[in-house]
């Protein structure tokens, strides 16, 4: 899938891979789309609430190995 920008939240427990999240949307624009890859199997319920809450869209998510990656559109403004 194409995306505009990339965060490496690999490691990192909750809330971090969300703070992440939040910054590397701020940095990119409308319509836009965010690669987030995290290690924290929790990270797939808090994404799910985090784009329902905020408007933005979870366009897929997937698994590969130990790491949850995770590609969210901007919502428009």
């Amino acid at each position: 899938m194409e995306f505009n920008k990339e965060v490496d939240a690999s490691g990192l427990n909750c809330p971090l891979p969300i703070l992440r999240c939040k910054k590397g949307l701020s940095e990119i624009g409308s319509a836009q789309v965010l690669k987030i890859i995290s290690t924290d199997p929790g990270s797939v319920k808090d994404f799910n609430a985090f784009c329902v809450q905020t408007g933005h869209e979870l366009l897929q998510m997937d698994e590969e190995h130990s790491s949850y990656i995770f590609y969210i559109k901007k919502r428009a403004s």
